[in-house]
C-alpha cells in the first residue's frame, strides 16, 4: 500500500508543478495583460483533484490518520482554482487579477498542504 501511496504523491506532486509552472511561466505575459490558462494549467488542477481525493481514499484505507479540515480547505481551494481554469480556459486573454488569483491559490494551496501538521 506505500507504494500505491507513494505514487499517487509523486503525481500530485506533478500536477502541482504542471498548474504552477504554467504561472510561472506566464508571469511576463501577465504583466503585459496577454496571460491565459493553458492546458497544462487545467491538467494540473485536474490532476491534483483526483490524485489528492485518491490519496485520501488510500491513507483512511490503510489506517493513516487523516486530517479532514486540512484536506476540506485544500480542496475548496483547488476546486475554486480548478472553476476559474476551467471557466477562462478558451479566452485569449484573462484579467490580471483572476490570473494571479490563480497564482497566489496554488501557492497557499501548497503552503497549506506543507505548512499545516
Amino acid at each position: 500500500m506505500d507504494v500505491l501511496i507513494h505514487l499517487f504523491v509523486g503525481l500530485h506532486i506533478i500536477g502541482i508543478a504542471s498548474l504552477l509552472g504554467g504561472f510561472l511561466t506566464q508571469m511576463k505575459a501577465m504583466g503585459d495583460g496577454t496571460a491565459r490558462f493553458g492546458p497544462p494549467m487545467l491538467h494540473g488542477a485536474l490532476t491534483m483533484l483526483i490524485t489528492g481525493v485518491a490519496l485520501v481514499g488510500l491513507n483512511q484505507a490503510d489506517d493513516n490518520e487523516v486530517n479532514n479540515l486540512k484536506i476540506g480547505i485544500k480542496m475548496a481551494v483547488l476546486v475554486v482554482i480548478l472553476g476559474l481554469v476551467y471557466l477562462k480556459r478558451d479566452e485569449e486573454r484573462v484579467d490580471k487579477a483572476m490570473f494571479g488569483a490563480v497564482g497566489a491559490l496554488t501557492t497557499a494551496n501548497i503552503f497549506i498542504a506543507v505548512l499545516w501538521t
